[in-house]
């Protein structure tokens, strides 16, 4: 049996497909294994080192405001560099050059710029350039970093999805008096969006997780830098990187999850009924235009 894009697998392949994977789950049963048993041999998996994440206080006093601080970061930057990335990847595309090069050049240059960078250079800018005070300068430098740098990269996104699309649909806005900025924001865009959806959402997932460099350089208090005060004090760090690792799986797994509902809604209410018209159907439609046209004529 075959396929247009493959052919399936014979006897042998399918043999082949067996023993490999067979192969794969016992070599990963034995890492798991070692990596368990290496955690018992140290003494790492005593109830006394996970029995704080048990307790109110572990929680309340460090990982909840640690996450709270994360999910604001990351939803702040979110709001604002969606719109702008929209914003530069559209300009890009611009037919004037004074609009379409300053574009550019903004997008390649912080593109190019690692984002740990960034944050590093805004909080030296709110430090001597403005009245941020010193509690809230983490949160605006870490910001101000996620935004420069995903603005940049949701820009090129945008101008990809966009120019993915078939020419001939701008053709045909056009054709029918449209001008550039009604078939970029009724036409484009709203067909754009299904197809940079996830590429949107593995960015977004990008800017949950850079928060914790804030944490690294700049003393923000978010989720991973809470986690080491956590683990100063009850001397679980093993512990304490394994359930904020579980932390960010899950809100990340939320975020995609969230994300492939929207997608599948979106295509589904863009899908057509298919039905296909005939000739016949096409002349009561035009007779019924006609005299809906006449019958509107007749009452003024």
């Amino acid at each position: 049996m075959t396929s247009v894009l493959y052919d399936a697998p014979g006897p042998r392949a399918k043999r082949r497909n067996v023993i490999l994977s067979v192969v794969f789950v016992a070599v990963l049963a034995l890492v798991l294994w070692w990596v368990y048993k290496t955690m018992d041999d140290k003494g790492q998996l005593e109830w006394s080192l996970w029995k704080p994440f048990t307790q109110s206080e572990a929680w309340t006093t460090y990982l909840l405001p640690g996450l709270a601080d994360t999910l604001k970061a990351a939803a702040l930057a979110m709001v604002i560099a969606l719109p702008l990335g929209a914003v530069l990847g559209i300009a890009r595309m611009s037919d004037h050059r004074w609009v379409r090069g300053p574009a550019a050049v903004v997008v390649e240059f912080f593109r190019a710029i690692p984002v740990l960078l960034l944050m590093l250079f805004a909080n030296e800018f709110f430090a001597r350039s403005t009245d941020v005070t010193s509690a809230d300068r983490p949160l605006y430098a870490v910001v101000t970093g996620l935004v420069l740098y995903n603005a940049s990269v949701l820009a090129e996104v945008v101008r990809a999805g966009i120019l993915s699309l078939p020419k001939g649909q701008s053709e045909a806005a056009q054709a029918i008096g449209l001008r550039k900025s009604q078939v970029m924001g009724s036409i484009l865009l709203p067909q754009a969006v299904t197809v940079m959806l996830p590429a949107i959402v593995s960015q977004l997932v990008v800017i949950v997780k850079d928060t914790a460099l804030g944490g690294v350089m700049l003393g923000f208090t978010e989720l991973l830098n809470s986690r080491g005060t956590l683990a100063a004090n009850y001397a679980n760090v093993v512990q304490s990187f394994i359930v904020v690792a579980i932390i960010y799986i899950v809100l990340n797994f939320l975020l995609t999850s969230f994300a492939s509902w929207l997608e599948g809604r979106l295509r589904r209410s863009k899908r057509s009924t298919g039905a296909v018209l005939g000739v016949d159907d096409v002349d009561e439609l035009n007779a019924g235009e006609v005299g809906g046209t006449f019958a509107t004529g007749a009452e003024k």
